[in-house]
């Protein structure tokens, strides 16, 4: 095809000066309006106008579908000193795969996806699509009261889904988001989940990274449909009561060469000294947090998923990775910081304006933080010094909590302190109580295969567990396959075992989890006071000789529940424990009952308190702890004795 400047024409720009201004100051929050591929009109004629950042480039053109691939015949204008290349090409239309064909300074060319596009082929082909993101969007009643449904005192029961394992269709074929959104409503409104968090959906080019090697920051992986589809997704979970939070990695990106790494020849998004730029767990780049145009890239990628698809929360992954210099480097391997440290001073500052943003712009959603590390006030407010998450991944407890239940009963007494640890620091975070993917991959096992005894006592002792998690303070969140017990560890390229679910056992795990979700959810003082001191004391944090704890959760115009746990197969009758209110305590949850696969002992659905001094208060329960159980006890709806 011959040269022809003349079919790019300069019209049409979407970009105003104060969009270059925003953008090279690091401001700009909503890029993905002015860069990428944009369906629009000049002149009465149809196209697209295509506009990318690539400021080291000597010449950049549009190829793809309409012109044959033919880097002479569409190039883009730069505009002044911005680094942005752009123009209109009249006659393109939706659907229409493309790629920016960049030269380099040293002459040579590179075809380069688009960082901005909503839709992309499907892996492992690599071409960015032109698409509209037109949609009727049918959750108004969600959107409208989600504030409320989304407080540090609201309930958050977490269900973590990857969309290309949780079930398949025959064939052992990858479900579509549209086909995956009454399942997994269905499913999630059945069991009680508030929420539910998806793995990276963000386009990538690797299954077994999961979606954590991300590249497209503003694209639905088009292996389960088009960002239409995702929106049906969002809106059908929305329409049954459940909110979607997306795993985002800000962290690093793969080094791929058709994507974001040396994108115009030069370590444009990434750091070029390797000690900064390199990732050695990952095998990845890191970005450059202190390059203004990166940070408008990341902030506007940010605020695009819950701009464009109605999401309600970001879960930020590898925040560690991104506050220390040093993480995962030996001595001579990494830069300290101007001040001498080992703080990642840009990535601290990108952090707080992404949050003061984010909470700026959408106050009635939430962030969550993994961070592994002891940083403090990962989710306390900017203005007080925070990194301002909202929430923060407890990882302490899930390695004690793992640490503790992995053991012999027998040999529990020794490590009480596991248990009984976090109430040292629970309310220094907002935290969340994570048993993520990670505690069931990479020769893990699954959290039924991590427990000990037969498999009886395998069963009540996750049982165990998990009503120990709803009973804890803190936001719950729990990977898909664990609400039934699968015994297999999670595979990414296969469905859940939902087979399991024909065994009584597996069925009772499954019953379980479903009724301590509700209880957590149903009774306000079991989730009121997730964050505040207010909201739990111990009765008795003291037997370790029988491996019995007893704790209260209360909120202050609620009635209180207590939660007693034996973490032993011994059945234990007539233990007392102290309570602060006369009366009836009903028996909300007993992980012993017949129904979970248990023994069925218990206490008959309900226990008199009687004038019995012990732990403090003037009245106490006897009760029959089931062997390996955990109790929910409601307190009668009345003021304290």
């Amino acid at each position: 095809m011959a040269d022809d400047s003349t079919s790019v024409r300069s019209g049409g720009s979407l970009l105003g000066d104060q969009d270059l201004y925003l953008f090279n100051e690091g401001t700009h929050l909503r890029l993905y309006d002015k860069l990428g591929a944009h369906l629009t009109e000049v002149d009465g004629d149809p196209g697209v106008h295509f506009a990318v950042w690539a400021p080291n480039a000597t010449r950049v053109a549009v190829v793809g579908d309409f012109n044959g691939w033919d880097g002479r015949s569409h190039p883009l204008e730069v505009r002044g000193d911005s680094g942005i290349w752009e123009g209109f090409v009249p006659g393109v239309e939706q659907g229409t795969t493309y790629k920016y064909r960049i030269t380099r300074k040293d002459g040579s060319d590179k075809d380069k996806f688009d960082p901005y596009a909503v839709h992309t082929e499907t892996p492992p082909k690599t071409g960015s699509k032109v698409w509209d993101l037109d949609y009727d969007w049918d959750d108004d009643e969600w959107m409208a009261g989600r504030g409320e449904r989304q407080t540090q005192d609201s309930a958050f029961t977490i269900y973590e889904v990857h969309m290309g394992s949780w079930q398949r269709g025959d064939d052992d074929r990858v479900l579509t988001y549209r086909e995956l959104a009454p399942r997994l409503a269905e499913h999630a409104t059945n069991m009680g989940f508030t929420h539910v968090e998806f793995l990276p959906i963000m386009e990538f080019p690797f299954e077994g990274s999961w979606g954590y090697q991300t590249t497209g920051y503003f694209a639905p992986s088009s292996r389960y449909g088009t960002p239409q589809d995702f929106m049906f997704l969002v809106d059908t979970l929305h329409q049954a009561g459940v909110g979607v939070i997306l795993d985002w990695v800000p962290s690093h990106f793969p080094t791929d060469d058709y994507a974001l790494q040396e994108y115009d020849g030069t370590h444009l998004y990434e750091h070029a000294d390797q000690r900064k730029g390199f990732h050695p767990d990952w095998k990845s780049s890191i970005f450059n947090y202190g390059r203004h145009e990166v940070r408008s890239f990341l902030l506007s990628s940010a605020i695009s998923w819950l701009d464009r698809y109605h999401v309600d929360g970001l879960r930020v992954d590898a925040v560690a990775s991104m506050l220390y210099l040093d993480y995962s480097r030996e001595d001579g391997e990494w830069i300290p910081n101007e001040f001498g440290g080992n703080e990642n001073i840009e990535a601290v500052d990108f952090l707080r304006r992404l949050n003061t943003e984010v909470f700026g712009n959408f106050p009635d959603v939430q962030t969550f933080a993994e961070e592994s590390t002891a940083w403090p006030g990962v989710s306390r407010p900017t203005y007080l010094g925070g990194l301002g998450f909202g929430f923060k991944w407890d990882m302490g407890w899930m390695h004690d909590t793992l640490d503790y239940f992995q053991r012999d009963p027998v040999h529990r007494r020794f490590h009480h302190d596991r248990l009984t640890f976090r109430a040292i620091y629970a309310w220094a975070e907002n935290y969340c109580l994570p048993l993520s993917h990670d505690e069931v991959v990479h020769g893990k096992g699954s959290l039924l295969g991590k427990m000990p005894g037969d498999d009886w006592q395998q069963f009540a002792n996750l049982r165990c567990l998990l009503a120990w998690q709803f009973a804890t303070p803190g936001k719950k969140l729990l990977f898909q396959g664990q609400e039934f017990g699968q015994r297999a560890e999670w595979k990414h390229d296969a469905s859940l075992d939902w087979h399991e679910l024909e065994s009584p056992l597996h069925g009772g795990v499954l019953r379980l989890t479903r009724d301590a979700a509700h209880a957590y959810r149903d009774n306000p003082a079991l989730h009121v006071g997730d964050v505040h001191p207010e909201g739990f004391r111990w009765v008795d944090a003291s037997d370790t000789d029988q491996s019995v704890l007893s704790m209260l959760r209360q909120a202050r115009t609620h009635p209180p529940v207590l939660v007693v746990a034996n973490f032993t197969p011994v059945p234990r009758h007539g233990y007392r424990v102290g309570v602060p209110m006369t009366g009836s305590w009903t028996e909300l949850l007993n992980t012993d009952a017949e129904d979970y696969g248990g023994s069925g002992e218990g206490n008959l659905g309900a226990v008199e308190a009687e004038p019995e001094p012990m732990h403090g208060f003037s009245q106490s329960v006897a009760l029959t702890l089931p062997p390996l159980s955990v109790l929910f006890l409601l307190a009668p709806d009345r003021e304290p004795a």
